[in-house]
């Protein structure tokens, strides 16, 4: 496994982390002062901005982890995965697809999240 996967395997494990303190020292170490996170649904500059998002998606989605869809295809400064929201072991109940673009220290800069599967409201 390269240092690029392990990012990513950290970046998913901290949409899980429903430890206010926990999730927020993940996220200062792994993103940047100036990071942005863009998808569908927001568009956010800012690591304060970037733990409100998540806290945000557990409420929305109570009980449901996320994980890695698939292997990490990586080059340069960027990074492109798929992801799973699901209950633990089982079904996915939504899916995407980030590209996130990496600093030369190894942090996230950006993530640009797209939705493939969504719950029908």
């Amino acid at each position: 496994m390269n240092d690029i996967t392990k990012l990513v395997e950290r970046y998913l494990a901290t949409w899980n982390l429903t430890d206010a303190a926990e999730r927020r020292a993940e996220i200062d170490e792994i993103w940047t002062e100036d990071a942005c996170y863009i998808d569908p649904l927001v568009d956010i500059a800012g690591r304060d901005a970037i733990d409100a998002t998540i806290a945000a998606v557990q409420q929305q989605f109570p009980g449901l982890v996320f994980t890695l869809g698939g292997d990490v295809d990586a080059h340069h400064n960027l990074a492109r995965f798929t992801w799973n929201l699901g209950p633990e072991g089982g079904e996915a109940i939504v899916i995407g697809f980030d590209v996130a673009v990496l600093t030369e220290d190894g942090r996230i800069q950006s993530v640009h999240g797209f939705l493939d599967q969504v719950p029908a409201l």
